[in-house]
């Protein structure tokens, strides 16, 4: 595979690295080599590089800002594909705003504020791309990208480009068809309402300082880890279980906030992995409760 890439890399369709460390590209700062990163330098790269490896049948997987996601410790075979290079851009049109899949998520829900438009306040403190965003339908605070979702291009896993609609996405709690159909965003398109600047910043603020306050976003994490049991909330199943602090190697569940496992400094994705099945067991012997994960686990076992 390693000649074939070669002459992929004579393409000039983007930034092409080998045995690349994932713990370099995801927020947990955790994860294995991918035998190839590529970082397309825009949609046109991006669509040729997709057509490329399907044309040589050479493996890909998608990758944004890396923030909802665990690699593995033997990383990822094949290609990774990093969205950013060429997608990071924002463009507003009256209540309408079009933002490129490498376009951070937080600074999207700034720049509406700005704008004088409404329905991204939810977004304060939510790390991550939009591209991102859409494919995990993210959320907070009573709302999610659902909510405001408009259109999406996509890049099928046969490398055509498609625009899927809001029924299209099937989306739900921290779900979208493409976890099912493989693609990947290239661009999103949101509809937004007119509000007031100084409301809009206040409750934007006020949400961004409840994240603040109350979770470890100082520390490498990937966010909540599982997601929150109907009616109750999964953080508080598992503080109540005595699990906060619990450690395996340098995996640790957060004393701050029981829904995150932060790397407290070089830890492992098996670490991980064997703590999520503990906090799993142990609250399901408690309560009774399946806790089921909210980040994708993804790579060689």
């Amino acid at each position: 595979m390693q000649s074939i890439l070669a002459e992929l890399e004579q393409n000039n369709w983007g930034k092409v690295l080998y045995h690349e460390p994932l713990a370099k590209h995801t927020t947990w700062k955790i994860g294995g080599p991918a035998d190839c990163l590529i970082i397309p330098h825009g949609i046109d790269q991006l669509v040729s590089t997709i057509r490329w490896l399907n044309e040589h049948n050479i493996p890909w997987t998608g990758l944004g800002r890396g923030s909802n996601m665990l690699v593995t410790d033997k990383g990822i075979r094949g290609v990774v594909i990093k969205t950013g290079g060429g997608l990071d851009f924002a463009h507003f049109d009256g209540t309408t705003v079009r933002a490129g899949a490498g376009y951070s998520f937080i600074k999207l829900a700034i720049m509406a504020g700005r704008e004088g438009l409404s329905g991204l306040e939810f977004a304060g403190g939510i790390p991550g791309t939009v591209g991102g965003a859409v494919y995990m339908n993210a959320g907070a605070h009573g709302s999610d990208v659902s909510r405001i979702f408009k259109s999406a291009v996509i890049v099928r896993e046969n490398g055509e480009l498609a625009t899927y609609g809001l029924e299209d996405m099937a989306f739900s709690y921290r779900h979208s068809i493409l976890q099912e159909q493989k693609g990947i965003v290239v661009e999103a398109t949101f509809q937004l309402a007119e509000g007031k600047r100084e409301e809009i910043e206040a409750v934007y603020a006020a949400n961004k300082g409840r994240r603040l306050s109350t979770q470890p976003l100082q520390l490498a994490s990937c966010g909540s880890v599982f997601r929150n049991p109907t009616g109750d909330f999964a953080a508080r199943l598992i503080q109540e279980a005595g699990l906060k602090g619990l450690r395996v190697g340098a995996a640790e569940v957060s004393t701050q906030h029981a829904n995150f496992i932060i790397n407290t400094g070089q830890a492992k994705a098996e670490d991980v992995l064997t703590l999520i099945e503990q906090i799993k067991h142990t609250v399901k012997d408690r309560y009774g409760v399946d806790l089921v994960p909210e980040v994708l686990v993804m790579g060689e076992r």
